[in-house]
């Protein structure tokens, strides 16, 4: 399958995901610019739009060779209101925010930050997406603090959620790149190696290429990722949903699939990983012997 652009005229995001396309997003932001030295850690505010926007730009463009079909502008932690609270955190602000937004006459997508314990009052997901709907998101999802299997458990409730009621929306998973199964409630920002000890928990090009395919088999049509979700992230995501989408990224132009390009390699027991069955089946290691495989989070 060659690489190319998708070609043609124009189409808005609600008529390609009514279509049955996969919409891919995009990834992380603050905290891949806080490791390029862009972002200070702390309140994560994002003045590198106005310091260094030539570098804001830069990973925009990593993303959109890489697969990514929307671009989201970088401008989390960008009110004072909103570096005061928590925000998508609970359902009802997330309903005020869709009601507002539903005053512009565009398609509203709706995402909140929460796991398969819902919002911090106790709305599970399908309820919280129920009200999100009814208050008129045409997509419904979640993103950030958790990691992929995490955050789809979350949708899948979701998606009951909206069955159970008789309603319909499209489903939408920007997940951590990040694997987070001892998360509490607050997902990873309560973990204690964040934010600065995150890097063993990366996800590999592969997991995510299990997370495309798992949240293209529960019916999520927009795909992207979070904090700490990289432009390879998102070319694995491309690369699972070639089939599906007819075409790759631009980005695969220099990765073979599954490790094929390994066939090059001078040694043999090297180019015997150019196999699928082989990267989809490693366990990887850490590299460290005296570190625990799970965290306790501090609330």
């Amino acid at each position: 399958m060659a690489s190319t652009r998708a070609l043609g005229a124009k189409k808005g995001i609600l008529e390609r995901l009514d279509s049955g396309e996969v919409v891919i997003g995009d990834g992380s932001f603050l905290i891949t610019l806080e490791k390029r030295g862009y972002v200070k850690a702390g309140l994560w505010t994002p003045e590198a739009v106005v310091e260094h926007p030539s570098a804001v730009r830069q990973l925009h463009m990593e993303f959109l060779r890489a697969g990514a079909n929307v671009m989201q502008t970088f401008t989390f932690s960008a009110s004072e209101d909103n570096m005061e609270s928590k925000y998508f955190e609970y359902v009802e602000e997330a309903v005020w925010a869709v009601e507002v937004l539903k005053e512009s006459g565009k398609p509203v997508a709706a995402t909140m930050c929460i796991g398969p314990a819902g919002d911090m009052h106790g709305v599970t997901p399908g309820e919280c997406a129920v009200r999100l709907a009814k208050a008129g998101a045409s997509i419904v999802g979640v993103n950030c603090r958790f990691g992929p299997g995490t955050s789809l458990k979350t949708v899948e409730l979701m998606k009951e959620g909206l069955g159970a009621a008789g309603l319909k929306a499209h489903l939408m998973v920007q997940s951590l790149g990040l694997h987070t199964p001892d998360c509490g409630k607050g997902g990873f920002v309560d973990l204690p190696e964040y934010p600065f000890g995150l890097e063993p928990r990366v996800a590999t090009r592969w997991d995510i290429h299990k997370y495309a395919r798992d949240a293209y088999n529960l019916g999520v049509r927009y795909i992207g990722g979070c904090c700490g979700f990289e432009p390879y992230h998102i070319r694995a995501i491309a690369e699972e949903l070639a089939p599906e989408r007819g075409f790759l990224p631009l980005a695969s132009e220099k990765h073979g699939s599954w490790g094929s390009s390994l066939n090059m390699h001078t040694k043999p027991w090297i180019r015997a990983r150019a196999r699928r069955e082989y990267w989809e089946n490693l366990l990887p290691a850490s590299g460290r012997p005296f570190c625990p495989s799970l965290s306790k989070p501090d609330v």
